[in-house]
């Protein structure tokens, strides 16, 4: 794979024992040193009228003179430093990378995947949170549309729902937002319910899982209903808000994805986007576990080198089943 990857990344400083720290990108690359074919590609900030069509100028303006003080807390979980406002336009740039980039050839080993942090799925249109500050994803959506594409689906398997983003895009027809996340988790939003509103109506799925679902549920997840919904869609364009604290052994969560199951998960992605025809890239989101992240990321770019993943054993458990049934309710996916 081509990894969009820059040192300014790690000048974000969030302190000792906060977990987005700069050593997740550090165990990222060193994990990838064992890896053949990796590429590393050093790209521009987002263009920050670009940033302003996602965000609200007053916000931006605020962040960048919040940063220019020193920073501080945003909020409780919420850490910016002088450096963050870079670290934030170039990690944002990196996702816009990944998105105008993002070939059709879904099996090309050049395939993109943004190492951006800080990661941006929970920041709204006016406001940081839950580490995110600019919404990385959804800028990278704004960019290909802006470019060529008519239409961009968004997947998000990070264990998070990402508020952010279902927020940005609720009400718009151009850009489908799907995501799979752990009930009880931050932020608390990303019901089987909200399904979008006004032009948006019907383009937001979440699969709200209780905690301990497997490799196997999340599978089904994507088979039933979210592979489903985005062929629906047909976008131009398949982005996956990537984050990997879904995995068995990921310190924040208590889902039970293995390492083989991203690799998985990765290849129902490129099968996706080649029945839709559209483009593939990655975004980072989380992922606090330092080994766990980076062999689940190293697991994504042996796909596209040609590993063929294990498919799990097993049945959908039964409490995964209720949730399917739900959306499936809401008018989404097939058995």
């Amino acid at each position: 794979m081509n990894f969009g990857y820059r040192e300014v990344c790690l000048d974000h400083d969030t302190g000792e024992r906060h977990p987005e720290s700069p050593d997740r990108l550090r165990a990222v690359r060193r994990a990838l040193k064992e890896c053949h074919g990796v590429e590393y590609v050093d790209t521009p900030d987002a263009d920050l009228e670009l940033v302003r069509t996602v965000h609200d100028e007053e916000y931006i303006e605020e962040f960048r003179e919040y940063c220019g003080d020193g920073g501080g807390h945003w909020d409780a979980d919420t850490v910016a430093v002088e450096a963050t406002w870079d670290a934030a336009l170039a990690s944002a740039g990196l996702a816009t990378w990944a998105a105008e980039t993002a070939g059709t050839d879904v099996r090309d080993r050049e395939t993109p995947f943004a190492l951006g942090r800080p990661p941006g799925h929970h920041a709204v249109g006016d406001d940081a949170m839950g580490f995110c500050f600019i919404n990385n994803a959804g800028v990278a959506a704004q960019a290909a549309l802006e470019q060529d594409a008519d239409s961009v689906a968004i997947f998000d398997w990070d264990v998070h729902h990402g508020n952010g983003t279902q927020d940005i895009f609720y009400d718009r027809d151009d850009v489908f937002y799907a995501s799979i996340h752990e009930d009880g988790l931050f932020p608390g939003t990303g019901t089987v319910e909200e399904t979008g509103v006004g032009d948006g109506d019907g383009a937001n799925v979440n699969v709200v899982y209780q905690p301990g679902a497997d490799t196997v549920d999340y599978l089904a997840a994507i088979d039933e209903v979210v592979a489903p919904a985005i062929a629906a869609y047909d976008p131009d364009l398949l982005l996956v808000s990537a984050g990997f604290d879904a995995h068995e052994h990921d310190p924040i969560s208590r889902m039970q994805v293995s390492t083989e199951g991203y690799g998985v998960m990765t290849e129902r992605m490129v099968t996706l986007a080649d029945e839709c025809g559209a483009g593939l890239g990655f975004v980072l989101e989380g992922g606090y576990g330092l080994d766990t992240l980076s062999e689940s990321i190293k697991m994504v770019h042996e796909v596209f080198d040609g590993y063929q993943p294990v498919e799990p054993d097993g049945d959908v458990s039964e409490a995964a089943r209720e949730v399917l049934d739900a959306v499936a309710a809401q008018g989404f996916g097939s058995k």
